[in-house]
């Protein structure tokens, strides 16, 4: 650890104490003991039961006591990210399992309509089963490998979090539909996919949350890495959304100075670490706890990262990016991402027009500096790869979108140019069709023999 690091660590020693807290998390079996619980209507309180049944409810004691404004629960945006809410599920799909609850039912029937209604909510958005890659015969279902320079890994020990978000694309993680749980725990089959892979430039460790994980394992994942035989991989990116949830994860944990430590041997190593932040609201960078856990992380020489969906009822104001990104810049992180909301889960309590989600995006970014324009988006991951709305224009007495890949299965695709129908009321790529009387968009043959071929994932 370098001097520098040594004396931020032993400045802040003396507010640890202040800061300590332990983390109390609140499922639906002991919610009733949130202390402000009961200043809520029953008929919340009914949403909570009946919705928490089918998708995946759990937050802990910082939200609730430092986040959520009580009073006005009803409309707050940080208790719509954590407490489910009727409209979160189709009307008939509610009117059932609460039926169901009402009349007693058994477990087997309810869990039997659960799992009806969870397959109906396409739990494997943009193909991603199709991103797991084989070593031999062998299915590493705890990596996904979709473009040719970053893997993304799912440890085992890390496929939970601090809480969880109720627009959460990867919620299947959570709800026991293992079938379509990604999550490895042996660290080896990992290391000898990637010796084969040189391509690969940058680790993404993801989840759930890894920063769930004690420190020792995190560290026995990421120090193999550090390994010359793996000089070809230059990033170790995590992706977290401690810092919104619990930032004590980094001030008053048992393990917290570890993870310093070993956020330092990474830097040390000569490789660079960035910890993929995920900011819904600027609430969540209002809190002393979160600010002084930023400082730390980057006390190490760790960059921050920040990234979000544009989401209705949340953030769907251009005024409020613009004040998260200039904060976020301000606690030095770099905006990163805005994505639209996958078409998963809860995603039509929370979906916007794609045309609106643009028009955010740009009244956003043109009030803000350009240290804070190093954000992308909107973007939609789709599986032919990320997807940025340009903008909408009108060519030749035709209203069109205008489309470029960020990223893409084959490099190829990135940064070209392309066009889609105007439909005011399409939220999701799968929905648009190409402009100007074309048949296909430019990508698509190639998209389909690769599909055709299996020949998506890299072997």
């Amino acid at each position: 650890m370098n001097n520098s690091s040594h004396r931020f660590y032993s400045k802040k020693v003396a507010d640890k104490d202040k800061m300590k807290k332990s983390i109390k998390s609140y499922t639906l079996h002991n919610y009733h003991a949130i202390p402000q619980i009961f200043s809520l209507p029953k008929e919340m309180l009914q949403e909570i039961e009946v919705v928490g049944k089918v998708l995946p409810f759990k937050t802990n004691n910082y939200v609730t006591n430092e986040l959520i404004d009580w009073e006005r629960a009803d409309s707050d945006p940080i208790f719509t990210l954590n407490f489910p809410r009727k409209e979160m599920l189709e009307k008939k799909h509610y009117t059932m399992i609460e039926k169901l609850i009402d009349e007693q039912a058994s477990k087997k029937v309810i869990d039997r309509e659960i799992q009806k209604i969870r397959l109906s909510l396409n739990p494997n958005p943009s193909g991603q089963e199709q991103n797991v890659p084989y070593l031999g015969e062998i299915k590493l279902k705890g990596v996904q490998h979709k473009y040719p320079e970053t893997v993304l890994f799912f440890p085992s020990q890390g496929q939970t979090c601090h809480a969880y978000c109720t627009f959460c694309f990867r919620w299947p993680q959570f709800s026991g539909m293992n079938e379509l749980r990604f999550a490895m725990k042996e660290i080896d089959w990992l290391l000898k996919y990637l010796r084969l892979h040189k391509e690969v430039t940058d680790i993404l460790f993801t989840g759930g949350d890894p920063m769930i994980m004690n420190a020792s394992c995190l560290k026995s994942y990421i120090d193999p890495l550090l390994e010359p035989a793996y000089n070809h991989i230059h990033s170790i990116r995590i992706g977290t959304k401690s810092l919104s949830y619990w930032p004590y994860r980094y001030l008053s944990d048992d393990d917290s100075d570890d993870i310093f430590h070993l956020f330092d041997s990474i830097i040390r190593s000569g490789k660079n670490l960035s910890i993929q932040a995920h900011f819904n609201h600027p609430r969540e960078l209002s809190t002393e706890a979160v600010k002084l856990a930023i400082s730390r992380i980057r006390s190490t020489g760790a960059q921050i990262r920040t990234q979000s969906p544009l989401l209705r009822h949340i953030n769907d104001d251009p005024e409020l990016w613009a004040q998260m990104w200039r904060r976020q810049v301000d606690f030095g992180c770099i905006p990163y991402y805005m994505f639209i909301a996958r078409d998963t889960g809860s995603k039509r309590y929370f979906e916007l027009p794609l045309e609106k989600c643009w028009q955010i995006f740009r009244r956003a970014y043109r009030q803000v500096s350009g240290l804070c324009r190093t954000v992308r988006g909107p973007s939609m991951s789709d599986i032919a790869g990320k997807i940025q709305v340009l903008g909408v224009q009108e060519i030749k007495g035709e209203k069109i979108f205008v489309l470029r890949f960020i990223q893409a299965r084959n490099p190829a695709w990135v940064h070209v140019p392309f066009f889609a129908e105007y439909d005011s009321k399409a939220t999701w790529f799968n929905q648009l069709k190409p402009a100007f009387g074309e048949e296909k968009f430019f990508f698509e043959d190639q998209l389909n023999k690769m599909t055709d071929n299996q020949s998506l994932l890299f072997e």
